[in-house]
């Protein structure tokens, strides 16, 4: 709503312990029949002042000089007021001379928001959000930390400095200075996204700076083992324990599909009896927190069965000796070499080859191993769903067969 009614009026003022003479111009600003009032620091003479026009009389130079500066006040009140109406913010005398003097409360700034994100976030986590989540806002926090102090030469920037450019500008830091590839680098801008769109939603931004950047990620194209190289992995005898322990977690997570944190954190008590009778893991994934239940092949049990009695895996109280990440993908490196394996083996392998190779191909419903994987949608399976090679001939070979009968 507009104010009723709205006046200004530049006028001399007698300071205290001021002698005759001189005067400083004040600002008087008046909205609704409340006034605030602000020195403009300029000193002149009540003889050569108008009270009615409020201005200098004369057409000397001094005089000519300082209408100018007040004619320069007068147009920086106009666009507060214009300000804060578009941003149907309370327009009051206050208000206008808190932005004139530098002084208006939307003084929030990027990292004090993403912070104030953040530990909201934090708050929530194990009720609504994963601990992975957490720490990659984090993360994308220090990113947009670092970028500030690199670009601007600044701790901090305000809410209104958001706009297209800081948005390009950091996204071409993520992925040249700070080495993100490209996924990875759109992560963070839409971590940036969400706290950008809060700044949005709250009117301290008066538009979406990411309006027209593409956060589109490339296609990763994954690789999973095919039913060869399985069984190439699995058949193959090993001299030292180490690769051979890494080699069964592997592959047991090419039957359970489990990630690495989700192996590494699986305890015995997670082994449970299901409702046929079989042993089923029934855990938690840490990334989405969602429940996975999952039925355990022969394989998975055959693996699981040889570390009962392991020391480790006892004391613990965990299904198998999971090492850390680093050692455990740079075992998998030498175990792919030995096995005659060109694919670089991670444990992210062990998972696509889950969904792909062991269940998808064997015609197991895309349904049940989006449950199996601890997906909160179908779309998030269907990364996994890409074709097979083998399916294609499958069903090729049984066209083939269909039109031979015709």
């Amino acid at each position: 709503m507009l104010e009723n009614s709205f006046g200004m009026l530049f006028y001399l003022k007698h300071a205290k312990n001021q002698k005759d003479g001189l005067r400083y111009v004040y600002l008087r600003i008046t909205v609704d029949g409340k006034s605030a009032e602000l020195s403009t620091k300029q000193l002149w003479s009540p003889s050569s002042w108008s009270i009615d026009a409020g201005r200098a009389i004369g057409n000397k130079e001094d005089s000519r000089t300082l209408n100018a500066y007040l004619d320069t006040l007068s147009s920086k009140v106009f666009q507060a007021k214009k300000m804060l109406i578009e941003d149907d913010k309370e327009l009051s005398a206050e208000a206008l001379k808190n932005i004139l003097l530098g002084k208006s409360t939307e003084t929030r700034t990027i990292l004090e928001v993403f912070q104030y994100h953040n530990e909201q976030m934090e708050a929530l986590v194990g009720k609504e959000f994963a601990p992975l989540t957490l720490s990659r806002y984090k993360t994308a926090l220090e990113h947009t930390r670092s970028f500030i102090q690199w670009k601007y030469k600044m701790d901090d920037r305000q809410i209104r400095d958001l706009d297209f450019e800081f948005i390009s500008e950091f996204s071409f830091w993520l992925r040249s200075a700070r080495g993100c590839n490209h996924n990875s680098a759109i992560k963070y801008m839409s971590n940036l996204k969400k706290i950008v769109l809060i700044c949005v939603n709250n009117k301290w931004l008066k538009k979406d700076p990411f309006q027209g950047f593409k956060l589109t990620k490339k296609e990763v194209v994954k690789n999973p083992l095919s039913r060869a190289e399985l069984k190439r992995l699995t058949d193959k005898e090993f001299d030292m324990d180490r690769l051979s322990n890494v080699r069964d977690i592997f592959l047991f997570c090419c039957y359970t599909g489990l990630a690495y944190v989700d192996v590494k954190q699986l305890k015995r008590s997670d082994i449970v009896t299901g409702m046929d009778g079989d042993l089923w893991i029934d855990t938690t994934r840490q990334k989405t927190d969602a429940a996975t239940r999952i039925p355990l092949l022969p394989t998975a049990l055959e693996i699981m069965k040889r570390y009962e009695d392991d020391p480790l895996c006892s004391n613990r109280g965990v299904v198998l000796p999971v090492l850390s990440n680093q050692k455990m993908n740079a075992y998998l490196k030498e175990i792919a070499t030995l096995c005659g394996i060109s694919k670089t083996l991670t444990f992210h392998i062990a998972r696509h080859t889950f969904a792909t190779t062991v269940t998808l191909s064997n015609k197991v419903p895309i349904e049940t191993v989006s449950k199996m994987l601890g997906h909160r949608s179908l779309k998030q399976t269907m990364i996994y769903a890409k074709i097979l090679d083998v399916k294609i001939s499958e069903d090729m070979k049984a066209l083939k067969d269909k039109l031979r009968e015709v």
